[in-house]
């Protein structure tokens, strides 16, 4: 991690604190909002995953490498890659084949996912059938009930994705899973590390699983303490943000897929698992076009390398000795999802092969 001069503490500080008592006051758009300004997709899927649930079966698009109602003994690696608040999941699968090209790893030996999540517009603008997985704005980030056809989570969405990944009548030599997502995908990813049901359909079956969490405007935090870039505490949020520690930036007001657990064993298994933060170097623009500006993200620090930043220093802090996390930075790299996901680093995390040193 970089040492940072008083200087720039005082700096980091000082931009937080303008940032809360300007922009904090107001609250982040709701779903619905966003929804009335969203573009629809351009395409969809027209692969679908029926998934069976209480309330009936629904439909999930996605884009996928090979087929997997069939055996498949050649599989070893499956790579979950998470598109962001675009929904343009084709978009992210062709940059996890450019990845998986370029990190030389076999096509018949990795199979590729790229699941898609839809908002009610997208449905509207390509007639889609209304019993498809469908979500109110930008609610699937966060693993809430979808808005039809079925009130499924986002979160348990992936899970039935993983645990047909751990069916070993179907890929009886699967070694390794690994979901990564950019931007608004690495906001899913890092929440679906904490909330994950699906863990002991893996840990019966041996499977590995990491999670590669790129360039996201936001964390969520297990308490109410907050941190600058280089570490140091963050005062007065609670009185300048009021919504800051609420859910997807905190533990309050969990959604329902997460309600059985406590902050404390939900933050227990997050940092037992494998996750790796992989930061764009120039990802520091305060007004780059899709940073979350909202107040809970503004209190998380004034854009994405701070957040980063300040997020791992805080994971740290609380575990010194049984972290098992890495933080990396992609020199030279932006706000880019193709660069970020197929910088020598995500090879490395994603296949393998490459290397995360600069």
């Amino acid at each position: 991690m970089t040492i940072y001069s008083p200087y720039y503490r005082y700096g980091i500080a000082l931009a937080l604190g303008i940032a809360l008592s300007l922009g904090c006051a107001q609250a982040a758009p709701t779903h619905q909002d966003d929804e009335t300004k969203m573009k629809p997709v351009a395409v969809i899927s027209d692969t679908r995953f029926a998934i069976d649930t209480p309330q009936g079966r629904a439909e999930l698009p996605l884009y996928m490498s090979g087929p997997w109602d069939v055996p498949q003994p050649g599989i070893v690696r499956a790579v979950i890659v998470i598109h962001g608040k675009l929904r343009n999941a084709d978009t992210y699968f062709h940059s996890a084949e450019q990845a998986r090209a370029a990190a030389g790893a076999s096509a018949a030996g990795s199979l590729l996912i790229a699941p898609q999540f839809l908002a009610g517009t997208d449905l509207k603008a390509h007639a889609e059938p209304a019993d498809l997985l469908h979500w109110r704005g930008d609610a699937w980030m966060g693993g809430e009930p979808a808005a039809g056809s079925v009130p499924l989570s986002s979160f348990a969405a992936l899970d039935a994705i993983v645990k047909r990944l751990a069916d070993r009548r179907l890929f009886p030599n699967l070694q390794q899973i690994t979901i990564a997502g950019h931007s608004g995908g690495g906001q899913v990813v890092q929440r679906y590390a904490i909330a994950m049901h699906a863990l002991p359909a893996l840990a019966s079956e041996r499977i590995g699983i990491n999670f590669l969490v790129a360039n996201p405007s936001s964390y969520a935090y297990f308490d109410a303490q907050r941190l600058t870039a280089d570490g140091t505490p963050v005062h007065d949020v609670a009185a300048q943000c009021p919504g800051f520690d609420e859910w997807k930036y905190g533990m309050q007001n969990r959604p329902a897929y997460l309600s059985d657990y406590t902050p404390a064993q939900l933050e227990q298994s997050y940092v037992a698992r494998q996750v790796d933060y992989l930061i764009g170097g120039n990802d520091t623009d305060p007004n780059q076009a899709v940073l979350d500006k909202s107040c809970p993200a503004e209190a998380q620090g004034p854009q994405r390398m701070a957040r980063a930043q300040a997020y791992y220093h805080y994971l740290q802090a609380r575990h010194p000795s049984g972290l098992n996390h890495s933080f990396n930075i992609v020199p030279g790299v932006g706000h880019d999802g193709a660069r970020m996901l197929t910088s020598a680093c995500a090879l490395k995390l994603m296949f393998g092969t490459g290397s995360c040193r600069d």
